[in-house]
C-alpha cells in the first residue's frame, strides 16, 4: 500500500499541513495511521476521507458535523443510512445557500451596470 506524508496530502489539496493537524485533532481524519518516527501517513483511503472533509468544510458543514460523519464511516455499513440523511439535508442546505448567492449576485450585476453606465455618460 503506497502512503503519502503529511506534506504530499497538504500539497495534494492545497491546504496547510497546520489545517491536517487540526482536522486530526478534531475527529474528522480516522484511521491516520504513523511512521516509526511518529510522522503521520495519509493511505489512498485517508486521501479520500480527507476530500469529503474539504467537501464538506467548503460547503459550510460545520466542524462538529463532519465530526459526526466521520464517527458514523468509522462505524461502517451500519450507519450508511444515517450518513445518507446527513448528506441529503446538507446538500439541501448548500442548494439553498447556492439559491440566495445567486439571488444576490443578481443586485450586484444590477450595480456593476449602473455605475459602467454612468462612467460611460461622465466619459463624454
Amino acid at each position: 500500500m503506497k502512503y503519502y506524508s503529511i506534506g504530499e496530502a497538504s500539497a495534494t489539496y492545497d491546504i496547510p499541513e497546520s489545517t491536517l493537524r487540526y482536522y486530526e485533532k478534531k475527529g474528522l481524519l480516522p484511521f491516520i495511521e504513523r511512521d516509526e518516527a511518529g510522522r503521520r501517513l495519509f493511505s489512498e483511503r485517508q486521501l479520500a476521507l480527507l476530500q469529503i472533509v474539504i467537501c464538506l468544510k467548503t460547503t459550510n458543514m460545520p466542524i462538529s458535523g463532519i465530526r459526526q460523519y466521520m464517527e458514523w464511516v468509522v462505524e461502517g455499513d451500519a450507519s450508511i443510512e444515517k450518513r445518507l440523511e446527513m448528506l441529503v439535508n446538507h446538500k439541501k442546505k448548500v442548494t439553498e445557500e447556492i439559491a440566495l448567492m445567486n439571488e444576490h449576485l443578481l443586485g450586484i450585476d444590477d450595480k456593476i451596470e449602473r455605475y459602467q453606465k454612468q462612467l460611460e455618460v461622465e466619459s463624454k
